[in-house]
């Protein structure tokens, strides 16, 4: 009950932890089904937390999901996450990280952009930031 004090956590997650501590499967599994019934414990509020929480610290979708994977996360319950403005999202993360402006080099470039999609950005979405840049920050 102590984990879920402290933050959200996923069925997958609550598991792991238990069983490492020593705790019988049966036991942990019987444990998060009575969690989940009494609503102490719930993947789509995880999901919900999680999400938000990740998109504040300036992560891509493809990040996003990737994590709620690993987490035990069914890929068909990660929600789509379509609607959200991803060019202005990552339009942040490139300015708070490389100033906003064109990169000098290549070499600079392909550092940017492998830093974007080790952050969850697509390669479409990347090309459309140094597009934006070259034209001075208007798209057609």
């Amino acid at each position: 009950m102590s984990y879920l004090a402290l933050r959200e956590h996923s069925q997958e997650e609550l598991r792991q932890k238990l069983v490492h501590k020593g705790f019988p499967e049966r036991l942990v599994n019987a444990v998060i089904e009575d969690f989940r019934d009494r609503g102490l414990q719930s993947d789509v509020r995880f999901v919900e937390v999680f999400t938000r929480s990740r998109l504040a610290k300036g992560f891509g979708a493809y990040r996003i999901r990737q994590e709620l994977c690993q987490r035990g996360i069914d890929a068909g319950d990660v929600p789509e996450m379509g609607s959200l403005d991803w060019d202005h999202q990552l339009d942040q993360v490139y300015s708070r990280k490389f100033g906003g402006g064109m990169p000098a080099s290549l070499k600079e470039r392909a550092a940017c952009q492998r830093y974007l999609l080790w952050r969850g950005f697509s390669g479409d979405q990347i090309h459309r930031l140094f597009r934006r840049l070259r034209q001075g920050g208007s798209e057609e």
